[in-house]
């Protein structure tokens, strides 16, 4: 058994579902589970809705309406119009969306965007189950979160791994073709959907191939494989044919957009191949991450992550900042749901790198104005290099301002004011 992930760029339209008829047929795999994402940007859509939610909740309608309206456009292309049984059910999961919201009773953005979020996954995996048997590939549609088992942490749920073992075992056919969702699961105490974090597809990837110790894992993308550096932003990138899981994991935690930082752990532990290929050309080499060299190629690779805030702290009292110090700013990053991505420190200053994902800066920053003096700088951008010459790197900070450098014998990384 093998395991396929298609992520949301592949199934944007009703032309990208088409085509992962094309992929199957050409690749001749038979005995799979495919995990779909949501389709294009669905998600940043139903963000949308949630943040409405919150702010401006009679426009709600509207924005679920562009939800609704998105996905009829891609069914009406795909199926005879209002004749079947796929129409009924769009309708019914924006029915449910709305009757949630009508009758919710918390007010936790987490546990909010985890019960209407997940809709964009269960949406498209209901179309793409209904085309593809309709068109001679029979399949199995299976709720993903019947299988991943999680606790309630809303928005980064942790796996429960026995029991998803458990659960997924007893689901999972071994025979044909099982559509299933990404980035959801279930938290079974108090029976409510959770999500596993932005792109957590490819990670739901990985706990299936793990739990049905399958043969490998491919994740089909608009992209040959993975580059050594991403082409929205650099020239002429190179595809690197291997990477090994080590190497990976570096370029994952880092920030490297094509492999999901949590995905790469659980093949590792039963040395499950991954293959990055496109799906514009699927029987194409790809990429490999598995056992053996670190890099094949051996090239410099460049990683950046957009929209950081950089922040500076300095004792009030000109005193050293000491581990007790420090400890106290990791339990306030922790509290704000800060992700730390770079940390540099001396005997009287510390800075932190991080994402404002849940944009609960100002609240960092006001309780640590009570210890320590704050400056702050939004919009940067984190630059990791991996394997680069000195000359590279005195050659890429040309006419480039830079907050901050650190550098060790494989990696430099550089806080960047565009």
């Amino acid at each position: 058994m093998n395991v396929f992930k298609f992520g949301g760029a592949s199934v944007k339209d009703a032309d990208g579902v088409r085509n992962i008829i094309s992929v199957l047929n050409e690749v001749g795999e038979t005995d799979l589970v495919v995990v779909v994402s949501a389709m294009g940007k669905m998600t940043n859509a139903l963000e949308k809705v949630v943040t409405t939610y919150f702010s401006n909740p009679q426009d709600v309608p509207a924005e679920l309406q562009h939800v609704y309206d998105y996905h009829y456009r891609i069914i009406s292309e795909l199926f005879e119009q209002g004749a079947h049984p796929v129409y009924e059910e769009l309708k019914r999961s924006i029915d449910r969306v709305n009757h949630f919201l009508r009758t919710n009773k918390s007010d936790q953005h987490a546990f909010v965007y985890d019960q209407v979020v997940s809709h964009g996954e269960l949406i498209s995996t209901r179309i793409i189950s209904h085309f593809l048997n309709e068109n001679g590939i029979k399949n199995t549609f299976l709720d993903a979160r019947e299988c991943i088992r999680t606790n309630d942490n809303y928005r980064d749920a942790k796996v429960n791994w026995e029991h998803s073992q458990e659960t997924i075992t007893q689901r999972v056919k071994r025979n044909g073709i099982t559509i299933t969702q990404g980035f959801i699961g279930y938290e079974q105490d108090h029976h409510f959907t959770t999500t596993l974090g932005r792109e957590g597809s490819d990670y739901s990837a990985a706990i299936f191939a793990y739990c049905l110790n399958a043969e490998s894992v491919t994740i089909w993308k608009d992209v040959p494989g993975v580059l050594n550096a991403d082409p929205r932003y650099f020239k002429d990138p190179v595809l690197l044919n291997h990477i090994s899981y080590r190497e990976a994991v570096e370029l994952a935690f880092y920030g490297a957009s094509v492999i999901h930082p949590k995905t790469l752990q659980p093949l590792q532990r039963k040395e499950i191949p991954l293959y990055v290929k496109s799906f514009y050309a699927p029987i194409g080499k790809g990429t490999c991450v598995g056992k053996g060299v670190a890099l094949d190629p051996m090239t410099s690779c460049y990683i950046l992550k957009k929209e950081q805030v950089l922040i500076s702290l300095s004792s009030l009292d000109f005193s050293f900042i000491m581990e007790d110090s420090i400890g106290d700013v990791f339990k306030l990053l922790h509290q704000t749901k800060m992700k730390v991505n770079l940390i540099q420190n001396s005997a009287i200053s510390f800075s932190v790198c991080v994402d404002n994902n849940f944009n609960r800066l100002e609240e960092l920053l006001n309780k640590l104005r009570e210890k320590f003096r704050v400056t702050w700088n939004e919009g940067v951008t984190l630059y990791t290099i991996r394997h680069s010459s000195p000359k590279e790197i005195t050659s890429f900070l040309n006419g480039k301002t830079m907050l901050l450098k650190q550098e060790n014998r494989e990696t430099v990384q550089l806080v960047i004011k565009e």
